[in-house]
């Protein structure tokens, strides 16, 4: 006897009818006004890194206290990023495009007029509710305006400034303390944040209605403090040295327990979860993430040892250090463009192989030159710009990989998954890195005693008194005190250079069995009934 059942029939793809081959003006447009809009975002949080000494001193606070500027802002993004999916399909892509960024834009506004850092941090919060939702909505939009065979130039496109932009941060912050005072890093958010919602309005198309979906509250009161929790240990753990502080422990252990009820709860408990962990079937999405996860953990790493190694060991100020990371940056810049028409003609498989290949000889040339002490040109110069023409190869292209064979539909909770990734991993590659390095220092009696030193002298400026000679430690006073400190700071720094190193070639894994061939979308499969065959 034959029955009838409910089968998903993929449909053909609908790019060759939807959308062009070419890059058009209105695309270049869209583009542009994402980039206006992500470019904010990004700058904004390594300004606020730059500004932290000067809060200090303006609102009479100290290093613990000034630090939740930053970590207020980490964690109220890890707390509204996994709604954005969500609120993309039942607000539309451009409302709330334009919302988030008012949002931020309100939210600069107010840190300008806090009057101490109580209020400070409670606006950087409100900030970074604005703020996580700007990046998954951009690479929303992106992508569905985009199609599949044109969203690796597009992301060459949109990626170019963004790779400019961590780079940029710090030398645009410190030139606007110096110059104009603290307050111009927000205020500098507000001129560009209103342009940014007026061209939204007038260049982004008009939202098409979607059937209303019902909200995941459970998922939310799960998923949100679960990611919230477990990013706040990882961020306590550098402070305290040890997993096994409670501080660090007790968090990290409720916020897995959160997640961990979230995804049992997305796959057996609702049909419409926060975050469709279903999504993770989908060959491609799986290693997609895998890949971003590991390397965004060693490039992220990377990016917080190199300036600490530049002033450490080779005495450079913060903008000298600033400066002397710009070759990555550029080296993105030359292979961005090339390597997104790489991935619209042929997949993401051999174009991120090759790019991890060049992070991976960067990365080695750069750790080789740490252990030798070189100076910084040629090869430290050379390692750095390598890295970069490898990150233009795989960083933004992953992302994109990671959304481009979705249906309609699964865009926006794919690009909050993407996100959502890579806010995990920049909190492990923080916590991986600072833990290493400070182990590496503790276990130097030269480093120990030189801290203590720099610690005695700056009380003794501060006091206006001179450094007791009883209170100097008896190793700094050997002739040879400086040269055994700078061996010692060198093995530190090379054993976390030859971890980042590692993490990068574990990444070469799931690539391998990304897709080698052009991506092919696939709209929204519709339920049909098909006749079975008799048993």
């Amino acid at each position: 006897m034959s029955v009838r059942r409910r089968v998903d029939r993929p449909q053909p793809s609908d790019s060759a009818t939807r959308f062009p081959d070419a890059l058009d003006a209105r695309l270049l447009w869209i583009a542009g006004v994402c980039v206006l809009a992500s470019l904010t975002v990004t700058l904004d949080s390594t300004v606020v890194f730059v500004a932290q000494r000067t809060f200090i001193t303006v609102f009479q606070s100290n290093e613990a206290v000034v630090a939740w500027t930053m970590t207020g802002y980490v964690l109220a993004l890890a707390t509204v990023t996994p709604l954005a999916g969500w609120a993309a399909d039942r607000f539309g892509a451009k409302r709330l495009f334009i919302g988030s960024v008012l949002a931020f834009t309100l939210g600069s506004l107010l840190c300008t007029m806090a009057s101490n850092i109580v209020a400070l941090i409670v606006f950087r919060v409100l900030q970074g509710f604005g703020g996580g939702v700007v990046m998954p909505i951009v690479m929303t939009i992106l992508a569905r305006e985009a199609g599949p065979k044109r969203l690796g130039r597009l992301m060459a496109v949109a990626g170019t400034p963004m790779l400019l932009g961590p780079i940029g941060g710090p030398i645009l912050g410190g030139w606007l303390i110096y110059a104009f005072g603290w307050k111009w890093i927000f205020l500098i958010n507000l001129p560009i944040g209103l342009i940014t919602i007026a061209l939204a309005a007038a260049v982004f198309p008009k939202d098409e209605p979607v059937p209303s979906e019902a909200f995941d509250l459970i998922g939310v009161l799960l998923l949100s403090p679960g990611l919230a929790t477990l990013l706040y240990g990882l961020s306590s753990l550098p402070a305290h040295g040890t997993p096994a502080h409670p501080y660090v422990w007790v968090p990290v252990t409720i916020g897995l327990l959160l997640i961990t009820g979230f995804v049992f709860h997305a796959l057996y408990r609702t049909d419409h979860p926060l975050i469709d962990v279903r999504l993770f079937t989908n060959r491609v999405v799986t290693l997609a993430n895998a890949v971003m996860f590991l390397f965004a953990v060693a490039i992220a790493g990377a990016g917080l040892l190199c300036p600490s190694y530049f002033q450490q060991t080779l005495h450079q100020t913060p903008l000298q250090a600033g400066l002397a990371v710009i070759p990555i940056g550029l080296g993105g810049v030359l292979t961005l463009p090339l390597a997104g028409a790489l991935l619209d003609k042929h997949g993401p498989g051999k174009v991120v192989l090759s790019g991890i290949a060049l992070v991976c000889l960067g990365t080695g040339l750069f750790a080789y030159g740490v252990a030798r002490h070189a100076a910084y040109l040629p090869v430290l110069f050379t390692g750095l710009a390598i890295v970069g023409l490898g990150m233009g190869c795989t960083q933004m292209l992953v992302a994109g990989a990671a959304v481009q064979t979705l249906a309609t539909h699964q865009l926006a909770r794919g690009s909050t998954l993407v996100n959502v990734n890579q806010h995990v991993a920049g909190s492990v590659a923080y916590a991986l890195i600072s833990v290493i390095l400070t182990n590496q220092f503790n276990r130097s009696e030269n480093i120990a005693a030189a801290q203590k030193l720099a610690f005695l002298r700056d009380n003794a400026v501060k006091s206006g008194a001179p450094v007791d000679p009883a209170a100097i430690p008896r190793r700094a006073l050997s002739p040879d005190f400086a040269g055994s400190v700078l061996h010692d700071l060198t093995h530190a720094y090379t054993v976390v250079f030859v971890v980042v190193f590692v993490l990068t070639v574990l990444s070469f894994v799931p690539a391998l069995f990304l897709p080698k061939k052009a991506a092919v979308s696939v709209r929204v499969p519709p339920h049909v009934d098909m006749p079975a065959r008799a048993a």
